[in-house]
């Protein structure tokens, strides 16, 4: 009996032992996948955050290239604004030559060369959309129009542009010289009590 109870005795250490083991390896491998669980999360978070970063470059890289193309466009559409504004002292020569010579039978030769040269130039210009602003009778828009005076005249509605001294410019819809203009107040007003 003795015997047996050794070897009971040893079978029980033996199972003990094994469960032993058995309890430490599942305590390893909770640890182990706890860990490797904490790893994955971490990784995923770090992937998201990634994937944050790359959107915001993408976004980053994108906007500046749409800001280089509206520049590079801006620059072939404003890039002849003080080439253009320098010409128009040309322009206005032309007409005052135009204006202040004679109709006459000794003068109608030059006068037409003159005109050509105001016309092909006028046409050149609009080739590059430089556009003139000629307000004549307009209401007054101080956007595009600079008021030289202001005059009373019943002829014309309050705020209207009565004369135009020099002619505006625009290039592609952006000023490069405003009209000046006069501009009527209106008809005088009667005093009916004096």
């Amino acid at each position: 009996m003795s015997q047996q109870n050794d070897e009971n005795l040893e079978t029980t250490t033996v199972d003990v032992e094994e469960q032993v083991e058995t309890a430490e390896e599942q305590a390893v491998e909770a640890s182990v996948e706890e860990a490797l669980q904490a790893e994955l999360v971490a990784a995923q978070e770090e992937v998201a955050q990634l994937k944050d970063q790359m959107l915001r470059v993408q976004a980053d890289a994108q906007n500046v290239r749409r800001r280089a193309e509206q520049d590079v466009e801006k620059a072939h559409k404003f890039g002849q604004e003080k080439f253009s504004r320098e010409l128009l002292s040309v322009l206005d020569n032309l007409e005052r030559a135009l204006a202040a010579t004679p109709e006459s039978e000794e003068t109608m030769a030059l006068r037409e060369g003159v005109d050509m040269t105001l016309q092909g130039f006028v046409s050149t210009l609009s080739k590059f959309n430089v556009e003139a602003i000629d307000p004549q009778g307009e209401a007054f828009n101080p956007e595009q129009h600079q008021a030289m005076a202001m005059q009373e005249n019943a002829d014309f509605p309050p705020n209207t542009v009565m004369a135009v001294m020099q002619k505006g410019y625009s290039l592609h819809g952006r000023l490069l010289r405003p009209a000046m203009v006069m501009v009527s107040k209106g008809a005088p007003t009667i005093d009916e009590n004096a």
